[in-house]
């Protein structure tokens, strides 16, 4: 659908005597430079609450939807003086690979007052960590935010963005992160054990964290558990398959069991095709059979991809 003018979005958002549109929200997408100007000028006439609801309803909104493009906003919103406009901001631009935005991002990192903001920035810093492991972005940027984590996940103050280091981490191949995740698994409340095992599942070294994964498959605690088995599903690790696989008949809390369920569909093996095709047969839930067969076609994609590395592997080749 064409959109309407800006202008006409800003007026309704100003408007509080009625309900923001929701049909105005796909304005907010690729916003060119002009319109941020005008956003930026009437931010303030807004009602806190508000401001709140939208930046609430956009964040879900790129997180739904793939084609919406929320950088341009988000940008504008990074000094806002509200912490919780500043936090759903940043957590549009998950997805970011602009080396332009990291050194924002350090600064809030080092510098805001909020801790859940300085958190959330801990949390996209990890996105470049990634994006270096590829090679997708300068040596030197790397080590940067490398640095800058590795200083945050070593400081005491700011706990929860020192918690948050720890996963962004979980990316990196430098030799000391092996000991910042060891020592966060060894720490006895379940948010640092289960960060731990989050940085794990990042890792790309199921050999090094299986003995950890596997222990934490049926923790008592929820929140470790479905660390762990989303790491399983992660690390691709076959050793959970049994548990996962057992874990479907016993596990009663809904957000874990569809982790169990899409982390086996990571893992891949004839036995969960089975499987998992029984439980689109049996459930009467629609939502929760429109997400197995999700799970079924990402099963099709890992079994695929081990079918290729099987063909492509020739025995008689020397090696280099």
């Amino acid at each position: 659908m064409p959109k309407v003018p800006f202008s006409r979005v800003l007026d309704a958002l100003q408007d509080s005597s009625t309900a923001f549109p929701r049909k105005y929200l796909n304005n907010f997408s690729d916003l060119e430079s002009g319109d941020v100007k005008a956003l930026k000028a009437a931010w303030t006439q807004i009602p806190t609450a508000r401001k709140h609801q939208l930046v609430k309803d956009l964040e879900k909104l790129g997180a739904d939807d793939t084609l919406v493009l929320l950088d341009a906003f988000a940008r504008a919103m990074l000094d806002d003086p509200d912490a919780q406009v500043r936090l759903y901001a940043i957590r549009m631009l998950w997805e970011t690979s602009d080396p332009r935005l990291a050194a924002t991002l350090i600064r809030i990192l080092e510098e805001d007052q909020s801790e859940e903001v300085r958190g959330e920035a801990a949390s996209v810093l990890g996105r470049y960590i990634y994006l270096g492991e590829l090679e997708e972005i300068s040596p030197q940027l790397l080590k940067e935010v490398e640095e800058v984590l590795l200083a945050a996940a070593h400081q005491e103050e700011h706990r929860l963005a020192k918690r948050f280091a720890v996963e962004a981490l979980g990316y990196s191949s430098q030799p000391e992160v092996l000991a910042i995740i060891k020592n966060a698994y060894s720490q006895h409340d379940p948010q640092w054990v289960s960060s731990a095992l989050f940085a794990m599942g990042r890792s790309a070294d199921p050999d090094q964290w299986q003995d950890e994964i596997l222990f934490s498959l049926d923790h008592d605690n929820l929140d470790i558990r479905l660390a762990a088995v989303e790491a399983a599903g992660e690390l691709s690790l076959e050793a959970a398959r049994p548990a996962l696989l057992e874990a479907l008949d016993t596990e009663d809390n809904e957000e874990t069991y569809r982790a169990v369920i899409w982390s086996l569909s990571q893992i891949g093996g004839e036995d969960v095709q089975i499987v998992l095709y029984n439980l689109a047969d049996a459930t009467q839930d629609d939502d929760l059979a429109e997400f197995i067969e999700e799970a079924l076609e990402n099963l099709t994609f890992t079994d695929d991809l081990e079918r290729y590395d099987l063909l492509a592997f020739n025995p008689d080749e020397p090696e280099e």
